[in-house]
């Protein structure tokens, strides 16, 4: 069985290596990576990579109309690795697949779950935890904090990246979700989320977040670290979003993703650590990751000699971390939006 994942990545070399070890344990095959207008040597990390056979690396520079995670999606879904393969996932480099069954790899979750042609992989948000400094150790052993299994707001909280099956039914990637569906093909498709349930109709053409207020983590989670450090915070400002190339990330932003109240380590019970070690020894690859790391503190000093970027970062030390709120206080919210 062969299962893509497709990333889109800039200045992301002090991560990367650790966002493959765990896709490769967690049962990824294959992984069809762009690199867009990189400064920190990931494209050379990625150009690696390809050479030994870990994975296929296309440039993907700007400018770009629509953001360039866009723009990469149709390169891919012209690609054969793409075409060919039996399961698609698109997914980000600051996104963890933890499914909690069997050897915690993608082909248990199908086992689990084998009536299924799509599974939404629902976000779990992974709070800063306080973390003001950028540190070379694992994403996942380093904030170990998350929102509460059930949150009522904000609504980002439910989004999620679909694992599908690629039999045809639906012509072109999406961030989220497939898109372009065959109308006709639609009525043997099967969409289960992360809890096992099956769900409605709608989500074989719109959803692109879960229902609120049920736990959709049961069989499976995406362990989102949309914060990082704080200072990995200014750098991911700096470096606008993927989907949109000319939109910038702000407080507002941090305070709808630190959510600290749960702890949730289950991710590590996927033991990546051999394959990390692997692939960090390689004489290649081990350089041009600490010239990243390196790369990452250097800009950080060069932002903070700016009044605006010392501002952000005053208003990241001054903020507390985000209250889950409940029901009653989200149907505050959702009753204006409702007709």
């Amino acid at each position: 069985m062969r299962v893509t994942a497709v990333l889109t990545v800039r200045n992301e070399g002090a991560f990367l290596l650790e966002w493959l070890a765990h896709h490769r344990a967690c049962g990824i095959t294959d992984f069809l990576v762009f690199s867009n207008d990189c400064d920190d040597g990931t494209d050379a990390m990625l150009d690696r990579l390809a050479a030994m056979g870990w994975l296929t690396h296309l440039r993907n520079d700007g400018p770009h109309d629509g953001g360039p995670q866009w723009a990469a999606l149709k390169q891919a879904d012209r690609h054969p690795l793409v075409r060919e393969a039996d399961w698609l996932l698109p997914i980000d480099v600051d996104e963890f697949v933890n499914i909690h069954v069997g050897d915690r790899t993608v082909t248990a979750l199908l086992g689990a779950l084998p009536e299924a042609t799509a599974i939404p992989l629902t976000w779990r948000l992974f709070g800063n935890a306080g973390v003001v400094s950028y540190e070379d150790r694992p994403i996942t052993e380093t904030f170990t904090f998350a929102a509460p299994a059930v949150l009522h707001w904000p609504w980002r909280a439910a989004l999620f990246k679909t694992l599908y099956r690629n039999d045809g039914t639906y012509a072109k990637l999406g961030v989220h979700r497939p898109r372009s569906p065959k109308t006709d093909r639609l009525a043997a498709q099967r969409w289960f989320d992360g809890a096992g349930r099956p769900l409605s109709d709608t989500f074989l053409t719109k959803r692109i977040f879960s229902d609120f207020g049920r736990d959709n983590h049961t069989l499976v989670q995406l362990n989102h670290y949309p914060l990082g450090a704080m200072e990995s915070f200014l750098l991911k400002c700096d470096r606008g979003r993927a989907v949109h190339e000319d939109t910038g990330l702000d407080v507002g932003y941090w305070v709808e993703r630190n959510f600290n109240q749960d702890e949730d380590a289950s991710i590590l019970r996927l033991n990546s650590a051999e394959i990390r070690r692997a692939l960090h020894s390689d004489l290649v690859l081990g350089p041009l990751h600490r010239a990243a790391v390196q790369w990452r503190r250097d800009r950080f000093l060069t932002l903070m000699k700016q009044e605006s970027w010392r501002s952000i970062f005053g208003k990241l030390l001054m903020t507390p971390a985000s209250r889950a709120i409940s029901r009653a206080e989200a149907e505050l919210v959702w009753q204006h939006g409702k007709t």
